[in-house]
């Protein structure tokens, strides 16, 4: 079985080792954006909505809602702090696609993909508009992505993806790859100018929750929804919400309502982020673009810039664990950290000396059709929106815009997409559900292996609509 690059061009042991020594377990993104605590829920309260969970989801949801209609009480509860979950910590990349990446919507959508398209476009720009207009400090940066060929097989499938994708995408051949960003491993890359930005998720957290603040928006901290009564009651420690609609955003953790409770599984992405970059370091890779860049394998990296150009690097091993917890001790993986900081040296080997400053990981909330899905229940007067699958930077503003058309019982363009009124097939409970997903895993690290092909089991999950293709 052939090796990758990542195992042909391995640094010495005592690169990564110096690298990673100092490096300590905390999230650099939240670090960087500390922000004033907002208090817990006391007593029992009454409102016009209700949103359970202060992520992305759940920030998009409350803004939109207290813009649309000033005059209504909008609450949100979070069980911790805002944007201290898969909102504060992911790598910032904002993409356009609401059915992550082209392959993954033109085989489960093929009738309305080119509208998918559209859509997830114009909300991109409307998240950009709503940035400039409210002044938000997220650190946006509408600099495209590259896709990476690393195996000569990727070469081909960057080429028609070229070729699918039109003018928003080009083509880049080893020199002109190269040109853009120097490493060894590059052998083309797919240049998509349009339909990705990056942010700071922490920043863009915080300032989501201001702006909510300054519509009206009532924020609690710290005030964990255990369970739903009767209509759309919601009860937490401290007290009792009566809301007339309620928007789920709880995304990884366990859904409120029983028939989502298997929908989403938990699987773990870790990332290092290195020291700043001096401008000699930065000039020996070139990357003037500043564009997120990511590699085209099953098992993929995904890295960037930040302000201060550190490198963000993250991706490749994908976790879950028995029983689909989320636990604050499977963040600390050392043999991932360790093959992360090795691929990161194969990547720049001009870059030797550098070290990390910072490791950490987070749950992805993922789905069996990896994008997210949405519904209601109670009457309608409950909406929810999960699954994202590690790609709702950008799709939660979406995601947003759809709960409340459902909470307001409005027919829209959007509610009737068969993205939003199909479901995804639930996965099975354990010990299946942990076969599954580990047997799927190992698969698609073989193929990574064998140029590309799929075996069996992943033909099989592709043939009942399961298959995964990064």
């Amino acid at each position: 079985m052939a090796s990758t690059v990542f195992e042909r061009r391995r640094p010495a042991e005592s690169v990564v080792a110096g690298a990673l020594a100092d490096a300590r377990q905390g999230v650099y993104w939240i670090e960087d954006a500390p922000g004033d605590p907002y208090p817990r829920l006391t007593g029992d309260i009454s409102c016009d909505l209700a949103v359970v969970g202060g992520g992305y989801s759940g920030l998009w949801t409350a803004l939109l809602a207290a813009r649309e209609n000033p005059g209504a009480r909008v609450v949100l509860l979070e069980g911790r702090r805002i944007g201290w979950a898969a909102s504060g910590r992911n790598g910032g990349f904002c993409e356009a696609s609401l059915t992550h990446g082209d392959e993954n919507g033109r085989s489960r959508f093929p009738e309305e993909f080119d509208r998918l398209q559209e859509l997830g476009m114009a909300n991109l720009d409307e998240i950009e508009a709503t940035i400039a207009e409210l002044g938000l400090d997220a650190e946006f940066e509408r600099n495209g992505a590259i896709d990476l060929a690393t195996e000569p097989h990727q070469m081909e499938w960057l080429r028609e993806a070229a070729a699918d994708a039109g003018e928003e995408a080009r083509f880049l051949d080893t020199a002109a790859i190269q040109a853009e960003v120097h490493s060894p491993t590059y052998l083309a890359g797919l240049l998509r100018t349009r339909d990705s930005a990056l942010v700071h998720p922490a920043k863009l957290a915080r300032a989501l929750a201001r702006a909510c603040e300054a519509a009206g928006v009532e924020i609690f901290e710290h005030s964990p929804v255990e369970g739903i009564g009767d209509g759309t009651t919601l009860y937490t420690p401290q007290g009792v919400v009566r809301s007339q609609r309620t928007a789920l955003a709880t995304n990884v953790f366990p859904s409120l309502l029983k028939r989502n409770r298997l929908a989403t599984v938990p699987v773990y992405d870790y990332v290092l982020m290195t020291e700043p970059l001096s401008a000699e370091r930065l000039a020996s890779i070139g990357w003037s673009g500043r564009q997120g860049l990511g590699d085209s394998a099953n098992q993929f990296h995904y890295y960037r810039l930040t302000r201060d150009n550190r490198i963000l690097f993250g991706g490749y091993d994908a976790i879950y664990h028995f029983g689909g917890r989320v636990r604050e001790r499977y963040e600390d993986r050392p043999e991932t950290f360790r093959r992360l900081a090795s691929h990161f040296f194969t990547t720049f080997p001009q870059l030797e000396g550098l070290t990390f400053t910072h490791r950490w990981a987070g749950a992805i909330d993922t789905c069996s059709r990896f994008c997210a899905f949405f519904g209601t229940a109670r009457g309608g007067k409950v909406a929810y929106a999960a699954g994202y699958t590690g790609l709702g930077v950008a799709a939660t503003h979406f995601g947003a815009r759809v709960m409340l058309d459902l909470l307001d019982g409005r027919s829209t363009e959007r509610t009737e997409l068969a993205l939003v009124k199909s479901r995804p097939l639930p996965f099975p409970p354990e010990p299946a559900a942990a076969v599954g997903i580990n047997l799927t895993r190992w698969s698609l690290d073989r193929a990574d292996h064998r140029e590309g092909r799929r075996n069996l089991f992943l033909r099989t999950l592709d043939a009942v609509g399961l298959g995964f293709d990064s």
